[in-house]
């Protein structure tokens, strides 16, 4: 169902925790996220804490998955007496199996959360086959 494409991207998150930079377009920092199948819907959760919703935008492009937000650093004269969360831009991408069904995607955040749900396509789902039965002999026939 979910196929990862960048080896690296994993070693990238730990150094951007480690080392704590912040978000840049051409650096993004660690957007966690937790996909599953729950019946015939694919489900995807980013943890978005603080984001502003309006700076969240998802694309969607054949069976890639991308998901983009930012959440700015502090603005004025202030004293910053701790700084752990991340700051800047979030950037993640999935490339998603075809089993899925490519019209159909719903987004929906809340309480820092971002839920996005994928129906499986009605052709990768599993179904019956009738099998009928008569009782003629089979026929060959010859060229």
């Amino acid at each position: 169902m979910l196929m990862r494409t960048d080896p690296f991207r994993d070693f990238d998150r730990l150094a951007q925790q480690l080392f704590g930079s912040d978000g840049t377009a051409s650096r993004p920092t660690v957007m966690p996220m937790d996909a599953w199948r729950d019946g015939d819907v694919f489900r995807i959760e980013f943890d978005l804490p603080g984001v502003d919703p309006g700076s969240i935008d998802v694309d969607v492009e054949r069976n890639v998955i991308t998901v983009k937000a930012s959440r700015p650093a502090r603005q004025g004269d202030v004293e910053v007496l701790a700084a752990e969360r991340p700051h800047g831009v979030y950037s993640r991408q999935l490339v998603l199996g075809d089993n899925l069904d490519t019209g159909r995607i719903s987004a929906d955040y809340r309480s820092g959360v971002l839920a996005l749900e994928r129906p499986v396509a009605e052709e990768a789902k599993p179904r019956k086959v009738s099998v009928t039965s008569s009782n003629e002999p089979r026929k060959t026939l010859d060229a």
